[in-house]
């Protein structure tokens, strides 16, 4: 019999008011605390998360653990944690229907990542194409923990029995490595992960530079007329976009010929509800100017009320702080369990020794956890 802990699925009964228990797939999304977000970090990830956390069993995990295979500071990661969170919060993520914590604050993170690095290959890491394009010209100066990024990856995600991963088309060989380390470590140990599938959303997933329409808007450009930020203020985001490259010719068109104004119209369209096509009508001969000053308005409304609430978080960062702790508790309880199913699996841990503590006893580490 296939039961909800077999499929990842999960069974809401939390809830003393519902009718009868539900099951919904759980989603698992890790993001970087690292740099400004941005408009495209918006549109091309954060909204769908808000639009469809009512959809799911939602784990949204901060992954600075992650952010470590990068040169930083104290002071900047503990900062950015608490930026991202707040980004967070601001564009609508809830903490009662979503899970929202730390990696760090989960030890079972790091302890997975351990083990599965036994089932995974040198080979399969060497040839990822993100290990290869940021390591390209450091030699052997490169950080071992850019190599080692996936195989944290896999950790957490395997770690939750985890359906679907809402990724860009740039992920998803990150995603099949994944999948190849869970099937690997079930056949050798017995069934014990939830295989999970890339989710790819097409509209929005790759908004790119305002700069140069063949690059993503990304937090690491050096130009910061290429993006606009979650915090810039209206008088910024009309110059930005008032000075946004276009293509050649004066027709408000989308096309692959017209690559700047694909992108324009995706972000229109994207952020009023509108399809392309009736923007388009909209502006037949009134050329670029009339359009990209109508497209920075609503970019200046749409981002006005998150950061209006982004600016309430700032000035009360208990607030975040407070929901990362709670947060870290619920999916440490997950964790909690999954990880004792993994260690007897491999005969790892006190189980192996008789009248050893389990998890029976409410110890894991050694530390108490009532």
């Amino acid at each position: 019999m296939v039961t909800a802990g077999a499929t990842g699925e999960v069974a809401l009964t939390e809830n003393p008011t519902a009718v009868g228990p539900t099951t919904r797939q759980r989603v698992f999304s890790g993001i970087q605390p690292s740099g400004n977000f941005h408009l495209g970090n918006y549109l091309g990830a954060i909204r769908n998360w808000v639009d469809q956390q009512a959809d799911f069993d939602n784990i949204f995990c901060i992954v600075d653990l992650h952010a470590l295979s990068l040169p930083t500071t104290r002071e900047s990661l503990r900062a950015n944690i608490l930026g991202l969170a707040n980004v967070l919060l601001a564009s609508g993520l809830d903490p009662s229907q979503s899970i929202i914590f730390v990696q760090s604050d989960v030890r079972e993170h790091t302890e997975l990542c351990w083990l599965l690095s036994s089932v995974t290959q040198y080979g399969e890491l060497r040839r990822m194409t993100q290990f290869k394009d940021k390591a390209g010209g450091k030699g052997e100066q490169v950080s071992a923990a850019l190599l080692f990024y996936p195989v944290l990856q896999a950790a957490d995600i395997l770690l939750y029995d985890t359906n679907r991963v809402p990724v860009g088309e740039d992920q998803k060989q990150h995603i099949e490595l994944t999948r190849d380390i869970g099937a690997r470590f079930n056949a050798r140990y017995g069934n014990t992960f939830v295989l999970p599938q890339p989710d790819i959303k097409t509209a929005g997933a790759r908004v790119m530079s305002l700069e140069d329409p063949t690059r993503k808007m990304s937090k690491s450009d050096a130009n910061p007329n290429a993006t606009i930020a979650l915090t810039d203020d209206a008088d910024t985001i009309r110059r930005k976009i008032r000075r946004a490259v276009t293509d050649s010719g004066s027709e408000v068109l989308a096309s692959p010929d017209k690559p700047a104004l694909t992108n324009l119209l995706t972000m229109y369209s994207l952020l009023n509800g509108e399809p392309i096509s009736v923007i388009e009508d909209r502006y037949v001969g009134k050329g670029y100017g009339a359009f990209k000053s109508d497209l920075a308005e609503v970019v200046v409304l749409s981002l006005a009320p998150i950061q209006s609430r982004l600016a309430d978080l700032n000035a009360n960062p208990e607030v975040a702080r407070a929901i990362l702790a709670e947060g870290a508790e619920r999916a440490r309880s997950r964790a909690v369990m999954k990880m004792s199913e993994v260690r007897d699996r491999m005969g790892v841990g006190p189980g192996w020794r008789p009248g050893a503590l389990t998890k029976d006893d409410g110890l894991v580490h050694g530390e108490r956890r009532d």
